[in-house]
């Protein structure tokens, strides 16, 4: 069984995808259709943005969605299929364009909705959130539980990461802890304490703001973050993604399911190749690849 992944957000850099963008042209109209949703040129966000402007919610979101679908949409044009879907927090929306949950223009329009609702509760709060390495998740969740102030497990990434995220004070506090006992911690570059109480605001705002869109069964499996396995029930999607902005991602749980399930080969499309990397961390006796450019888009298909 072949998976295929989308990247989460902190995994922008300027000019992602546009080499993959010049050799397939047609892939333009991922750029224009996203353009006429959200209002402002996305191109020319990844190709002339400065890091910190590109790394802003309402900007990473959405390009790193455009860039991983032009990725997937140019292995496509060269004979690439694949069975299953799964994203990391953001990366679940590219994975519902994938597998005909939403159409394009509505995966840019939910992206926005989400992308602004985000944006708007990180300038009330002051969250971060920072990955923690070689420690074990129930340590890092003991040290959570007895520091001071918010701070919880938000990403679960590996048997050996795990993001910590809440009140700035707090997640670096618990980030002290965490390097006394020899973990090595690395602070994120985003604008809040995302899948934390902190979003709860954003969930609200993103519930209301996404009533009326039309969400469709998958035409291939779909595994979930927040339930850490294959999701069967699409009754309703507003509620379920609403509840992902707060709730932690269960990745390391979701790719043991997946790997149960008989993946065997998981294709990561978008910027950079994290998630690759956590699946080489994570499960054995499996191929992982990324594709990100003409370059690694050969790897993929040889």
């Amino acid at each position: 069984m072949t998976v295929s992944l989308f990247s989460g957000q902190g995994s922008q850099y300027a000019g992602m995808g546009l080499d993959l963008l010049a050799a397939h042209p047609a892939l333009n109209a991922i750029y224009d259709t996203a353009s006429a949703v959200l209002g402002f040129d996305l191109k020319d966000i990844i190709q002339n943005s400065e890091d910190a402007t590109l790394a802003r919610t309402i900007y990473a979101q959405p390009a790193i969605m455009a860039t991983s679908l032009c990725c997937l949409e140019a292995a496509k044009e060269q004979g690439y299929t694949f069975d299953a879907v799964a994203g990391h927090s953001l990366g679940e929306y590219a994975a519902m364009v994938a597998a005909g949950m939403l159409s394009l223009e509505d995966g840019f329009r939910v992206i926005k909705a989400r992308s602004e609702a985000m944006d708007a509760a990180a300038q009330q709060a002051d969250g971060a959130m920072c990955a923690i390495l070689k420690l074990k998740p129930e340590e890092v969740e003991r040290i959570c539980a007895e520091t001071e102030g918010y701070v919880v497990p938000a990403n679960y990434n590996s048997s050996v990461q795990t993001v910590i995220a809440g009140d700035k004070p707090a997640v670096e506090a618990a980030a002290a802890a965490c390097a006394a006992l020899k973990a090595r911690t690395r602070m994120l570059a985003v604008a809040s304490a995302f899948h934390t109480k902190l979003m709860q605001p954003a969930a609200d705002a993103f519930y209301a703001a996404i009533q009326d869109v039309s969400f469709q069964k998958p035409t291939v499996r779909f595994y979930s973050n927040v339930l850490g396995t294959e999701l069967t029930d699409f009754s309703d999607m507003p509620s379920l993604l609403a509840k992902h902005i707060v709730s932690p991602v269960r990745f390391t749980q979701e790719l043991a399911q997946m790997q149960a399930d008989g993946a065997d080969t998981f294709i990561e499309f978008g910027p950079k190749s994290v998630l690759t990397g956590l699946v080489k961390k994570t499960l054995k006796d499996v191929t992982a690849k990324n594709c990100e450019s003409v370059e690694t888009l050969k790897g993929v298909m040889a």
